[in-house]
């Protein structure tokens, strides 16, 4: 209950306070590139139950029909705009509105699209006895994760084999130590991780 609480508080004062902002980037992403605003995706989250998650589009139109995943920092599918706001993760402020909505909480496991979850084992479905989260360890520890799969041969082979089953391991971990600290802890660490880039 004191998490859901400081979900809807902390996001509620967030979208309020970020508002002009989010019209400059609205703005600024119209000017950069055809195509909307957002951009939706359906993730995979509480009791294994669908909805849709909300990010600032970074790619040009149906770019994500030539892979789901992102491959390095010059993947030729992003928007000049869209380097600025997944530098600075940006693009995700928009899934506040989700934390808001109950879809999501402010820290907890990332959501995956069904194509992976797919793939997940008994332990590792533990994931989804709690709301998915916007940050979570496995957020900083792979904050750069776009290019370590620049660097594979196969990219998807390698998200499969061996980021994600280290990403789960991670969320597990959190779901051992959630607390209400646990996730100060979490959040400051992310926007620490963040700044310093």
């Amino acid at each position: 209950m004191i998490k859901r609480i400081f979900d809807i508080s902390v996001s509620l004062i967030a979208l309020i306070l970020f508002l002009p902002f989010f019209v400059i980037l609205a703005i600024l992403i119209t000017i950069d590139s055809k195509g909307g605003i957002f951009y939706k995706q359906q993730r995979i989250g509480r009791n294994e139950q669908p909805f849709l998650m909300y990010k600032f589009r970074t790619m040009f139109t149906d770019a994500d029909k030539k892979g789901l995943l992102t491959v390095g920092n010059h993947d030729n599918r992003i928007t000049r705009m869209g380097y600025f706001l997944r530098k600075y993760k940006l693009d995700e402020l928009p899934q506040l509105w989700n934390v808001l909505l109950g879809d999501m909480s402010l820290v907890g496991p990332r959501p995956e699209v069904k194509r992976y979850v797919d793939l997940y084992n008994t332990q590792q479905r533990q994931v989804f006895n709690i709301r998915p989260g916007l940050t979570d360890y496995a957020s900083f520890d792979f904050i750069n994760e776009n290019e370590l799969l620049a660097k594979s041969k196969n990219p998807e082979e390698t998200y499969i084999q061996e980021i994600l089953p280290k990403k789960l391991e991670l969320s597990l971990q959190y779901i051992r130590e959630m607390s209400f600290f646990t996730d100060i802890k979490i959040i400051l660490k992310t926007i620490k991780k963040i700044i310093s880039g």
